[in-house]
Protein backbone atom coordinates (compact mmCIF):
# COMPACT_ATOMS: atom_id res chain seq x y z
CA UNK A 1 0.00 0.00 0.00
CA UNK A 2 1.37 3.58 -1.17
CA UNK A 3 1.73 6.38 1.47
CA UNK A 4 -0.40 9.35 0.71
CA UNK A 5 1.31 12.13 -1.33
CA UNK A 6 1.63 15.71 0.46
CA UNK A 7 -0.84 17.73 -0.65
CA UNK A 8 1.29 20.52 -0.21
CA UNK A 9 3.73 19.92 -2.45
CA UNK A 10 1.50 19.02 -5.82
CA UNK A 11 1.14 21.79 -8.21
CA UNK A 12 -2.18 22.21 -9.54
CA UNK A 13 -1.77 19.88 -12.66
CA UNK A 14 -0.89 16.85 -10.36
CA UNK A 15 -3.82 17.90 -7.70
CA UNK A 16 -5.85 17.27 -11.20
CA UNK A 17 -4.52 13.87 -12.28
CA UNK A 18 -4.78 12.69 -8.41
CA UNK A 19 -8.47 13.78 -8.19
CA UNK A 20 -9.20 11.78 -11.61
CA UNK A 21 -7.32 8.73 -10.42
CA UNK A 22 -8.97 8.89 -7.28
CA UNK A 23 -12.75 9.19 -8.75
CA UNK A 24 -11.65 6.13 -11.15
CA UNK A 25 -10.83 4.08 -7.80
CA UNK A 26 -14.13 5.54 -6.48
CA UNK A 27 -16.11 4.32 -9.61
CA UNK A 28 -14.58 0.96 -9.37
CA UNK A 29 -14.93 0.38 -5.75
CA UNK A 30 -18.74 1.47 -6.47
CA UNK A 31 -18.98 -1.53 -9.20
CA UNK A 32 -17.74 -3.85 -7.27
CA UNK A 33 -19.92 -2.75 -3.93
CA UNK A 34 -22.90 -3.10 -6.35
CA UNK A 35 -21.83 -6.70 -7.44
CA UNK A 36 -20.92 -8.02 -3.91
CA UNK A 37 -24.57 -6.52 -3.24
CA UNK A 38 -26.48 -8.61 -5.71
CA UNK A 39 -24.58 -11.45 -4.95
CA UNK A 40 -25.64 -11.59 -1.57
CA UNK A 41 -29.20 -10.37 -1.71
CA UNK A 42 -29.20 -14.13 -3.84
CA UNK A 43 -27.59 -16.14 -1.19
CA UNK A 44 -30.54 -15.91 1.45
CA UNK A 45 -32.70 -17.40 -1.51
CA UNK A 46 -30.78 -20.03 -2.55
CA UNK A 47 -29.63 -21.06 0.69
CA UNK A 48 -33.58 -21.18 1.79
CA UNK A 49 -34.11 -23.19 -1.12
CA UNK A 50 -30.76 -25.35 -0.40
CA UNK A 51 -32.54 -26.06 2.72
CA UNK A 52 -35.49 -26.82 1.84
CA UNK A 53 -34.25 -29.44 -1.05
CA UNK A 54 -32.38 -30.89 1.79
CA UNK A 55 -34.69 -30.81 4.83
CA UNK A 56 -38.24 -29.95 3.40
CA UNK A 57 -41.15 -33.24 3.13
CA UNK A 58 -39.87 -35.62 0.21
CA UNK A 59 -42.56 -34.26 -1.72
CA UNK A 60 -41.13 -30.54 -1.68
CA UNK A 61 -37.44 -31.98 -1.90
CA UNK A 62 -35.68 -31.47 -5.44
CA UNK A 63 -35.05 -35.60 -6.53
CA UNK A 64 -31.62 -36.54 -7.03
CA UNK A 65 -32.52 -38.19 -10.14
CA UNK A 66 -33.54 -35.07 -11.40
CA UNK A 67 -30.52 -32.35 -10.22
CA UNK A 68 -28.85 -33.01 -13.17
CA UNK A 69 -29.94 -34.64 -15.92
CA UNK A 70 -26.61 -34.56 -17.91
CA UNK A 71 -24.59 -36.48 -14.93
CA UNK A 72 -24.79 -39.97 -16.80
CA UNK A 73 -23.82 -38.66 -19.87
CA UNK A 74 -20.86 -36.64 -18.65
CA UNK A 75 -19.63 -39.87 -16.67
CA UNK A 76 -19.94 -41.75 -19.77
CA UNK A 77 -17.91 -39.04 -21.94
CA UNK A 78 -15.39 -38.86 -19.67
CA UNK A 79 -14.66 -42.73 -19.10
CA UNK A 80 -14.68 -43.21 -23.07
CA UNK A 81 -11.82 -40.31 -23.15
CA UNK A 82 -10.02 -41.85 -20.86
CA UNK A 83 -9.95 -45.40 -22.23
CA UNK A 84 -9.01 -43.60 -25.65
CA UNK A 85 -6.28 -41.68 -24.15
CA UNK A 86 -5.05 -45.09 -22.17
CA UNK A 87 -5.59 -47.01 -26.09
CA UNK A 88 -3.33 -44.27 -27.40
CA UNK A 89 -0.47 -44.36 -25.30
CA UNK A 90 2.72 -45.56 -27.06
CA UNK A 91 4.25 -47.06 -23.95
CA UNK A 92 2.37 -48.41 -20.53
CA UNK A 93 2.92 -45.66 -17.96
CA UNK A 94 3.04 -47.16 -14.16
CA UNK A 95 -0.54 -48.03 -13.32
CA UNK A 96 -1.59 -45.15 -10.15
CA UNK A 97 -2.40 -46.52 -6.64
CA UNK A 98 -5.93 -46.16 -5.64
CA UNK A 99 -7.60 -46.36 -2.98
CA UNK A 100 -11.36 -47.77 -4.20
CA UNK A 101 -13.78 -49.22 -2.14
CA UNK A 102 -14.09 -52.48 -2.14
CA UNK A 103 -17.27 -53.58 -4.17
CA UNK A 104 -20.08 -55.74 -2.58
CA UNK A 105 -20.03 -59.44 -2.78
CA UNK A 106 -23.19 -59.91 -5.33
CA UNK A 107 -26.43 -61.63 -4.20
CA UNK A 108 -25.69 -65.53 -3.75
CA UNK A 109 -29.35 -66.44 -4.58
CA UNK A 110 -27.56 -65.82 -8.66
CA UNK A 111 -26.32 -69.17 -10.47
CA UNK A 112 -22.70 -69.42 -10.51
CA UNK A 113 -20.97 -70.69 -13.95
CA UNK A 114 -16.91 -71.73 -12.80
CA UNK A 115 -14.46 -70.95 -15.27
CA UNK A 116 -11.21 -72.22 -14.80
CA UNK A 117 -8.02 -70.98 -16.04
CA UNK A 118 -4.95 -72.84 -16.01
CA UNK A 119 -1.35 -72.48 -17.31
CA UNK A 120 -1.22 -74.25 -20.67
CA UNK A 121 2.35 -76.18 -19.28
CA UNK A 122 2.30 -78.07 -16.41
CA UNK A 123 6.05 -77.56 -16.77
CA UNK A 124 8.56 -75.35 -15.49
CA UNK A 125 11.10 -73.90 -17.66
CA UNK A 126 13.71 -75.29 -15.60
CA UNK A 127 12.46 -79.06 -16.31
CA UNK A 128 10.39 -79.37 -12.84
CA UNK A 129 7.06 -79.93 -12.61
CA UNK A 130 4.81 -77.39 -11.37
CA UNK A 131 2.61 -77.67 -8.25
CA UNK A 132 -0.65 -75.96 -7.45
CA UNK A 133 -0.50 -74.01 -4.03
CA UNK A 134 -3.83 -71.89 -4.37
CA UNK A 135 -6.13 -69.49 -6.85
CA UNK A 136 -7.58 -66.11 -7.65
CA UNK A 137 -11.04 -65.67 -7.54
CA UNK A 138 -12.90 -62.84 -9.35
CA UNK A 139 -16.65 -62.84 -9.92
CA UNK A 140 -18.19 -60.55 -13.00
CA UNK A 141 -22.18 -60.30 -13.58
CA UNK A 142 -23.80 -61.52 -16.59
CA UNK A 143 -27.18 -60.93 -18.26
CA UNK A 144 -27.70 -63.36 -20.86
CA UNK A 145 -30.26 -62.01 -23.40
CA UNK A 146 -33.90 -63.25 -22.94
CA UNK A 147 -34.73 -66.84 -24.00
CA UNK A 148 -38.09 -67.96 -25.20
CA UNK A 149 -38.84 -70.88 -24.56
CA UNK A 150 -41.99 -73.42 -25.85
CA UNK A 151 -43.56 -75.83 -23.37
CA UNK A 152 -44.63 -78.74 -25.75
CA UNK A 153 -47.92 -80.38 -23.69
CA UNK A 154 -48.78 -83.87 -24.43
CA UNK A 155 -51.91 -85.92 -23.50
CA UNK A 156 -51.19 -89.79 -23.95
CA UNK A 157 -54.49 -91.48 -24.89
CA UNK A 158 -54.93 -94.65 -22.66
CA UNK A 159 -57.87 -97.24 -23.92
CA UNK A 160 -58.86 -100.69 -22.76
CA UNK A 161 -59.47 -103.04 -25.80
CA UNK A 162 -61.86 -104.99 -23.69
CA UNK A 163 -64.33 -102.61 -22.22
CA UNK A 164 -63.44 -99.60 -24.94
CA UNK A 165 -62.57 -96.93 -22.31
CA UNK A 166 -60.42 -94.06 -23.45
CA UNK A 167 -58.83 -92.23 -20.26
CA UNK A 168 -56.53 -88.99 -20.81
CA UNK A 169 -54.94 -86.71 -18.11
CA UNK A 170 -56.96 -83.65 -17.80
CA UNK A 171 -55.60 -80.49 -18.86
CA UNK A 172 -53.87 -78.45 -16.09
CA UNK A 173 -55.41 -74.91 -15.75
CA UNK A 174 -54.22 -72.19 -17.16
CA UNK A 175 -55.15 -67.88 -16.58
CA UNK A 176 -55.84 -68.18 -20.68
CA UNK A 177 -57.48 -71.04 -21.98
CA UNK A 178 -56.46 -72.18 -25.26
CA UNK A 179 -54.19 -69.01 -25.51
CA UNK A 180 -50.34 -69.56 -25.69
CA UNK A 181 -49.41 -67.69 -22.84
CA UNK A 182 -48.08 -69.44 -19.48
CA UNK A 183 -48.39 -67.74 -16.42
CA UNK A 184 -44.69 -66.93 -15.98
CA UNK A 185 -44.71 -64.95 -19.39
CA UNK A 186 -48.15 -63.40 -18.35
CA UNK A 187 -46.25 -62.31 -15.47
CA UNK A 188 -43.23 -60.87 -17.03
CA UNK A 189 -45.64 -58.68 -19.50
CA UNK A 190 -47.44 -57.45 -16.25
CA UNK A 191 -44.25 -56.90 -14.24
CA UNK A 192 -42.96 -54.96 -17.35
CA UNK A 193 -45.90 -52.97 -17.67
CA UNK A 194 -47.23 -51.78 -14.52
CA UNK A 195 -43.60 -52.04 -12.54
CA UNK A 196 -41.11 -51.17 -15.22
CA UNK A 197 -43.59 -48.67 -16.69
CA UNK A 198 -43.17 -50.83 -20.26
CA UNK A 199 -45.58 -49.93 -22.54
CA UNK A 200 -47.23 -52.66 -24.68
CA UNK A 201 -46.13 -51.37 -28.28
CA UNK A 202 -42.56 -51.09 -26.80
CA UNK A 203 -42.98 -55.07 -25.61
CA UNK A 204 -44.37 -55.70 -29.16
CA UNK A 205 -41.06 -54.53 -30.57
CA UNK A 206 -39.39 -56.69 -27.81
CA UNK A 207 -40.80 -59.48 -29.14
CA UNK A 208 -40.62 -58.99 -32.40
CA UNK A 209 -36.83 -58.46 -31.78
CA UNK A 210 -36.91 -61.90 -30.58
CA UNK A 211 -38.74 -63.54 -33.68
CA UNK A 212 -42.05 -63.20 -31.97
CA UNK A 213 -45.46 -61.61 -34.26
CA UNK A 214 -47.63 -61.03 -31.17
CA UNK A 215 -49.55 -57.41 -31.58
CA UNK A 216 -50.12 -55.09 -29.11
CA UNK A 217 -53.90 -56.00 -29.26
CA UNK A 218 -52.98 -59.61 -28.02
CA UNK A 219 -50.91 -57.95 -25.44
CA UNK A 220 -54.16 -56.10 -24.46
CA UNK A 221 -56.31 -59.01 -24.15
CA UNK A 222 -53.81 -60.51 -22.01
CA UNK A 223 -53.47 -58.22 -19.75
CA UNK A 224 -57.07 -57.51 -19.53
CA UNK A 225 -57.14 -61.27 -18.90
CA UNK A 226 -55.03 -60.73 -16.08
CA UNK A 227 -57.12 -58.34 -14.55
CA UNK A 228 -60.08 -60.54 -14.38
CA UNK A 229 -58.05 -63.37 -12.40
CA UNK A 230 -56.85 -60.56 -10.18
CA UNK A 231 -60.02 -58.75 -9.17
CA UNK A 232 -60.70 -61.23 -5.98
CA UNK A 233 -57.19 -60.37 -4.87
CA UNK A 234 -58.22 -56.63 -5.20
CA UNK A 235 -61.70 -57.30 -3.87
CA UNK A 236 -59.68 -59.13 -0.70
CA UNK A 237 -57.29 -56.46 0.02
CA UNK A 238 -60.30 -54.05 0.22
CA UNK A 239 -61.69 -55.78 3.16
CA UNK A 240 -58.91 -55.26 5.21
CA UNK A 241 -58.76 -51.17 4.54
CA UNK A 242 -62.07 -50.92 4.82
CA UNK A 243 -61.56 -51.94 8.46
CA UNK A 244 -59.06 -49.18 9.55
CA UNK A 245 -60.88 -45.91 10.71
CA UNK A 246 -58.74 -43.65 8.84
CA UNK A 247 -58.16 -43.91 4.93
CA UNK A 248 -56.05 -41.62 2.72
CA UNK A 249 -57.01 -41.32 -0.73
CA UNK A 250 -55.99 -39.35 -3.64
CA UNK A 251 -56.38 -39.82 -7.34
CA UNK A 252 -54.07 -39.47 -10.18
CA UNK A 253 -55.28 -38.57 -13.78
CA UNK A 254 -55.50 -40.91 -17.05
CA UNK A 255 -56.59 -40.88 -20.67
CA UNK A 256 -59.41 -43.19 -21.34
CA UNK A 257 -60.07 -44.28 -25.15
CA UNK A 258 -63.87 -44.76 -24.92
CA UNK A 259 -65.02 -47.55 -27.99
CA UNK A 260 -66.35 -45.52 -30.45
CA UNK A 261 -64.95 -42.37 -29.54
CA UNK A 262 -62.09 -40.38 -32.06
CA UNK A 263 -60.52 -38.44 -28.84
CA UNK A 264 -59.88 -39.63 -25.36
CA UNK A 265 -61.21 -38.01 -21.77
CA UNK A 266 -59.90 -37.92 -18.86
CA UNK A 267 -60.36 -40.74 -16.06
CA UNK A 268 -59.28 -41.16 -12.64
CA UNK A 269 -56.92 -43.82 -10.90
CA UNK A 270 -57.93 -43.68 -6.91
CA UNK A 271 -55.44 -44.70 -4.80
CA UNK A 272 -57.16 -45.46 -0.98
CA UNK A 273 -54.39 -46.42 1.60
CA UNK A 274 -53.95 -47.18 5.14
CA UNK A 275 -52.32 -44.51 7.39
CA UNK A 276 -48.63 -44.78 8.52
CA UNK A 277 -49.59 -45.49 12.00
CA UNK A 278 -51.91 -48.57 11.15
CA UNK A 279 -50.76 -52.23 11.54
CA UNK A 280 -51.57 -53.28 7.99
CA UNK A 281 -49.73 -51.02 5.37
CA UNK A 282 -51.76 -51.37 1.97
CA UNK A 283 -52.85 -49.85 -1.39
CA UNK A 284 -56.47 -50.10 -3.27
CA UNK A 285 -56.34 -49.08 -6.60
CA UNK A 286 -60.05 -47.81 -8.12
CA UNK A 287 -60.45 -46.33 -11.78
CA UNK A 288 -63.31 -43.75 -11.95
CA UNK A 289 -64.00 -42.59 -15.35
CA UNK A 290 -64.66 -39.16 -14.09
CA UNK A 291 -64.25 -37.27 -10.38
CA UNK A 292 -67.42 -37.27 -9.38
CA UNK A 293 -67.83 -37.84 -5.91
CA UNK A 294 -70.27 -41.21 -6.72
CA UNK A 295 -67.36 -43.23 -7.20
CA UNK A 296 -66.02 -42.63 -3.37
CA UNK A 297 -69.51 -43.74 -2.35
CA UNK A 298 -69.33 -46.62 -4.66
CA UNK A 299 -66.36 -47.45 -3.15
CA UNK A 300 -66.34 -46.70 0.88
CA UNK A 301 -70.12 -48.15 0.35
CA UNK A 302 -70.88 -48.00 4.06
CA UNK A 303 -67.66 -47.58 5.86
CA UNK A 304 -67.52 -44.89 8.54
CA UNK A 305 -64.21 -43.32 9.49
CA UNK A 306 -61.87 -40.30 8.66
CA UNK A 307 -60.81 -39.80 5.18
CA UNK A 308 -58.04 -37.24 4.33
CA UNK A 309 -58.00 -36.30 1.18
CA UNK A 310 -56.55 -33.12 -0.72
CA UNK A 311 -58.99 -29.83 -0.80
CA UNK A 312 -59.07 -29.62 -4.54
CA UNK A 313 -61.58 -27.28 -5.20
CA UNK A 314 -65.40 -28.83 -5.58
CA UNK A 315 -63.95 -32.37 -3.56
CA UNK A 316 -65.54 -31.83 0.09
CA UNK A 317 -69.36 -30.52 -1.64
CA UNK A 318 -68.86 -33.85 -3.72
CA UNK A 319 -67.66 -35.85 -1.39
CA UNK A 320 -69.86 -35.12 1.30
CA UNK A 321 -73.28 -34.98 -0.78
CA UNK A 322 -71.74 -38.28 -2.19
CA UNK A 323 -71.44 -40.30 1.18
CA UNK A 324 -74.21 -38.41 2.39
CA UNK A 325 -72.17 -37.38 5.67
CA UNK A 326 -70.99 -33.81 5.82
CA UNK A 327 -68.22 -32.83 8.06
CA UNK A 328 -69.28 -33.13 11.64
CA UNK A 329 -68.42 -33.07 15.01
CA UNK A 330 -67.55 -36.41 16.48
CA UNK A 331 -71.36 -37.75 15.99
CA UNK A 332 -71.07 -41.63 15.55
CA UNK A 333 -71.58 -43.20 12.12
CA UNK A 334 -70.15 -40.13 10.16
CA UNK A 335 -66.97 -39.79 7.77
CA UNK A 336 -65.04 -36.65 8.73
CA UNK A 337 -63.90 -35.40 5.52
CA UNK A 338 -60.49 -33.67 6.47
CA UNK A 339 -58.25 -32.16 3.79
CA UNK A 340 -54.80 -32.10 3.67
CA UNK A 341 -53.02 -28.90 3.09
CA UNK A 342 -49.98 -29.93 1.57
CA UNK A 343 -50.96 -27.21 -2.44
CA UNK A 344 -51.49 -24.50 -0.31
CA UNK A 345 -48.23 -25.09 1.95
CA UNK A 346 -46.58 -25.71 -0.70
CA UNK A 347 -47.48 -21.87 -2.72
CA UNK A 348 -47.28 -20.20 -0.05
CA UNK A 349 -43.38 -21.11 0.19
CA UNK A 350 -43.16 -20.37 -3.43
CA UNK A 351 -44.44 -17.25 -2.82
CA UNK A 352 -41.94 -16.80 0.19
CA UNK A 353 -38.89 -16.96 -2.21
Amino acid sequence: MTSAPNLDQLNPEQLRALAAQLMQRVETMDKQIHHHKTVNEKLPHEIALLKRFKFAKRSEQLSPAQASLLDDPIDTDIAAIEAELEALQSTPTAAKVRQQPKPAPLPAQFPRTLILHEPDKSHCQCGCALKRIGENASEKLDSPPVVFTVERHIRGKWACEQCETLIQAPVPAHVIDKGIPTAGLLAHVMVAKFADHLPLYRQEKIFGQAGLAIARSTLAQWVGACGVQLQPLVDALRVPVLEHGVIYADETPVQMLTPGAKKTHRAYVWAYATSQFADLAAVVYDFSPSRAGEHARTFLNNWHGKLVCDDFAGSRRRLNRALQAPVCKGLAGCVWVRHTCGHTRRRMLRLDF
